[in-house]
């Protein structure tokens, strides 16, 4: 994946192998695996989500700007056929550092929502979640091909492009600033 917060100076967030400046923060408990590492090619993030369920925060709190992640998804074959292959992650921004108060740019290949180019968000005072799907089909490519999520935040304005296709505008997140991050949650993403 490569992270960018644009604006008036382009900066690389990809994590270091040491991962330096990112912090794991458990949505179940932390898995006992290695589950964030750099490929061989020292340019990409590959996400074991299976059998995890957490976050990848970037320590540092931004506001406005455009994250760019470019990403994808390991494909699989089931080795159970009766079991359905999980193809779900997510990219946070405007995110707490505890992971509580979030905005997720949802990345799930799946039937109902929410799915590639949908947003959800937990945010303060309200016990449910917030859901922004669009109203289009996905713009998601295969299993297996690359996408861009560009995710511009602009005041309490959050918009989400997928393959240079506008999939959801939300006009009113309550948070100005927080965290940008990466989710693991039951594939291997790149």
């Amino acid at each position: 994946a490569t992270l960018c917060q644009c604006g008036a100076k382009d900066q690389d967030l990809l994590p270091k192998a040491d991962l330096a400046g990112w912090r794991r923060v458990p949505i179940e408990p932390l898995a006992e695996k290695p589950v964030w590492t750099i490929g061989s090619d020292k340019k990409t993030l590959v996400i074991e989500g299976v059998g995890a369920k957490e976050m990848l925060l970037y320590d540092k709190e931004l506001g406005d700007g455009v994250l760019h992640v470019e990403w994808r998804f390991r494909k699989v074959e089931a080795t159970d056929p009766a079991k359905k292959v999980v193809y779900n992650g997510g990219i946070y921004a405007r995110t707490a550092p505890d992971g509580k108060i979030y905005v997720q740019a949802q990345v799930a290949h799946q039937d109902k929502p929410p799915v590639v180019g949908d947003v959800i968000a937990q945010v303060p005072d309200k016990k449910e979640r917030v859901n922004v799907y669009q109203t289009a089909a996905s713009p998601e490519h295969p299993i297996g091909e690359w996408n861009t999520y560009d995710l511009t935040m602009r005041g309490k304005s959050i918009e989400l492009v997928v393959n240079g296709k506008p999939t959801v505008s939300w006009k009113d997140c309550p948070m100005p600033r927080g965290r940008v991050g990466l989710q693991a949650e039951g594939a291997v993403v790149e």
